[in-house]
């Protein structure tokens, strides 16, 4: 008798991922492209989404790109209009936008460094959320990244960390919110990963001891890949080399 295939867990699911152009983000998205999802990328710069979704497509896969600004209610609602008319449903969300700023003192940071950091790294997120729910249903899950940041303290960086506790707070009331409609909420904690946000924190940190984007990528796939029955609440990952 001839077995049927097993179809790989997330073959044919549609995936939105914000800050989708670089980094962690365009990680994810490599790496749900190579699951068999269907994946729209997002971010406020044209020319590197397109890059990105260029790249992608090298692997004869395709990502969708979509120009959005997170911290825009109009923007961040013709971006999940755009999702329905395409596909009709969201079945992973993955809020991945987010800034640096400089590592200042609280008496130096700017008032704007302050409101543009908070716009971005929680508006944003809770913005994206809010219009991608009526496109989840259950068996859905939400993946927020959040950075170790969210329950450390880095001198330095207090908007960017202010950002990140709100976010986990976000994170963590929206999971009892959707358990019961079957909706998974995983916080992603990485600790010091090679991206390109560090040139705006720490132009001179040590790379070589930091974990590459693609392994933080693979675990968000492990996670989303658990049986329907179970859920990882909280994802840290952290560089074997511990503290840099």
């Amino acid at each position: 008798m001839k077995r049927r295939a097993v179809e790989p867990p997330l073959q044919r699911k549609v995936a939105l991922i914000t800050g989708g152009n670089q980094g962690i983000g365009l990680a994810i998205a490599r790496a749900l492209v190579a699951e068999g999802c269907d994946v729209m990328i997002s971010a406020r710069n044209e020319s590197a989404l397109k890059r990105a979704a260029k790249e992608i497509a090298r692997n004869r896969a395709r990502a969708i790109p979509v120009v959005c600004d997170v911290r825009d209610v109009g923007a961040v609602e013709g971006m999940l209009a755009a999702l329905q008319e395409r596909f009709g449903r969201l079945d992973i969300l993955v809020n991945n936008a987010g800034i640096a700023h400089a590592n200042l003192e609280v008496a130096k940071l700017p008032v704007e460094s302050w409101k543009e950091v908070i716009a971005t790294n929680l508006t944003g997120m809770f913005l994206v959320t809010r219009a991608a729910l009526p496109l989840m249903k259950s068996g859905g899950a939400i993946v927020n990244n959040l950075s170790i940041s969210a329950e450390r303290v880095f001198p330095g960086s207090s908007a960017y960390t202010a950002s990140k506790h709100g976010a986990l707070g976000f994170t963590n009331t929206l999971r009892e919110e959707l358990r019961q409609q079957g909706i998974r909420v995983i916080a992603l904690l990485p600790g010091a990963t090679d991206t390109a946000i560090w040139n705006t924190f720490w132009p001179d940190a040590p790379r070589r001891k930091m974990m590459s984007a693609a392994t933080v990528a693979e675990a968000v796939v492990r996670a989303l890949t658990l049986p329907p029955e179970s859920t990882l609440e909280e994802l840290r990952i952290l560089p074997r080399a511990g503290a840099l």
